[in-house]
């Protein structure tokens, strides 16, 4: 067999830290990786095709299709130039009389297409066509898809050939439970491919026990943590100047995706109870532009600074200058109660105590290795509470950050990527054997 691997990630795999080390790991230990994603057509310097090295390839896919992307520049223009939106018009008048039924269907069509969810079905459909027009190009031995929306693209790929190939299917998140994947139909989906995969991955042992509770069997458990870091060989980045602070004033960082269910709301509502400190958001997501009202009507402009989210390789040397760092997920689903998020392990590999949520995965972690302090992340007096503890006792913020060298020894993808590589390794015919029992 050979050991080609056809991975597909539903982004533009330019800020996907998991998917990044598990391509890594397997290019580096015997395997050739495709990894197959989605290109953003609004990054000019984002390239369709890039080799990481000599064994992990990346290939971005079109997001829009060439039809749908001449039409929305047509219509763009006719707003923008008036003079060009008068021409278009009239010829496509002249068009109209001259056959106007068609036209007519056209112009309808486009409407639709540019103006309903219609646009949504058409570019989603597009892009998983590619993907598997991509991921049927060479002679792969695995598939891999990563989380529910690349499962189909994994399947058809692997199955619907005269040859199946094994399919591995890792769910970094818990797609019956999480934010905008409520309805029926995604458990439903789900429910019907998992049947047929060959393998599955999920985060933590938490989710690993809902999966069988579930589905009838327990996944193989690959833990979100990342690269292990030498502090010698990170350098600070400017971030105190960068955002005009004093030097000796305390960072309270919160680094990732600005979504809603992170806690975010509450950790600005805790803000004016911080008897020091300013506290720094280094992300992008949905509700920024929210946030950054609420603190403006909070007049917390000086006390709260946004940053748009920094490259994974950059990432390090911001969350070096932190005092305090924050993961304060609220219990909204079951995918954030279950969590073991990445940037609790990046902020302990910076050597920075947290303030986090009281959730099992998370708080076995917290208080068990004594990094940190956790509360009630629903109530930000809670919050403002712990943060309080690690600003005012400077022997238990010395103490626990002390910790994090221990810590971080036991929790780095340099030990779980074993773990990644024995379900590879594993023959997965026997897998299937024992999950189904024939």
């Amino acid at each position: 067999m050979n050991k080609k691997v056809c991975m597909f990630v539903w982004n533009h795999f330019t800020n996907d830290a998991r998917v990044l080390r598990e391509c890594t790991a397997l290019s580096e230990n015997g395997y050739k990786v495709d990894l197959i994603c989605i290109h953003d057509p609004k990054d000019k310097d984002l390239p369709t095709y890039e080799e990481r090295n000599a064994n992990f390839s990346v290939y971005r896919v079109r997001r829009y299709p060439i039809l749908l992307e001449f039409m929305q520049k047509i219509y763009r223009k006719c707003f923008q130039n008036k003079l060009f939106g008068l021409v278009l018009f009239l010829v496509w008048l002249f068009f109209m009389y001259l056959i106007p039924f068609i036209t007519g269907i056209i112009t309808v069509v486009g409407l639709l297409l540019l103006k309903t969810k219609l646009k949504v079905l058409w570019v989603r459909g597009g892009i998983l066509l590619r993907m598997i027009a991509k991921g049927y190009g060479k002679d792969y031995s695995i598939y891999h898809s990563n989380d529910l929306n690349t499962l189909p693209q994994g399947y058809i790929c692997a199955k619907l050939r005269i040859r199946k190939k094994r399919l591995i299917y890792d769910s970094h998140e818990v797609q019956t439970s999480r934010t905008g994947y409520d309805k029926k139909y995604f458990g439903n989906l789900e429910k019907f491919y998992i049947k047929r995969i060959d393998d599955m991955i999920v985060e933590n042992h938490t989710r690993a026990k809902y999966n069988q509770d579930l589905y009838g069997f327990y996944p193989n458990v690959v833990h979100n943590y990342p690269f292990a870091q030498k502090d010698k060989h990170i350098k600070k980045a400017p971030l105190h100047s960068l955002l005009q602070l004093p030097p000796d004033e305390k960072i309270l960082l919160y680094q990732g995706g600005i979504q809603a269910g992170r806690g975010l709301e509450k950790l600005i509502q805790a803000v004016p109870h911080f008897i020091e400190g300013t506290l720094v958001l280094i992300g992008d997501g949905r509700i920024k532009p929210s946030l950054e009202v609420l603190v403006e009507e909070m007049g917390l402009q000086e006390k709260v600074k946004f940053l748009p989210k920094v490259p994974l390789t950059d990432l390090p040397s911001y969350t070096k200058n932190a005092y305090i760092g924050f993961q304060v997920l609220n219990n909204t689903n079951f995918n954030h109660y279950s969590a073991s998020s990445n940037k609790l392990f990046e902020y302990m590999m910076a050597g920075v105590p947290v303030v986090a949520c009281s959730f099992p995965e998370i708080k076995k972690v917290v208080e068990g290795e004594g990094v940190g302090i956790c509360v009630d992340s629903h109530d930000y007096l809670s919050i403002a509470a712990g943060v309080n503890e690690l600003l005012e006792n400077d022997t238990l913020h010395k103490e626990m950050a002390e910790n994090t060298k221990t810590a971080k020894g036991k929790y780095n993808w340099n030990l779980e990527q074993m773990n990644f590589l024995t379900v590879y390794r594993n023959d997965y015919r026997n897998i299937k054997k024992d999950r189904h029992g024939s």
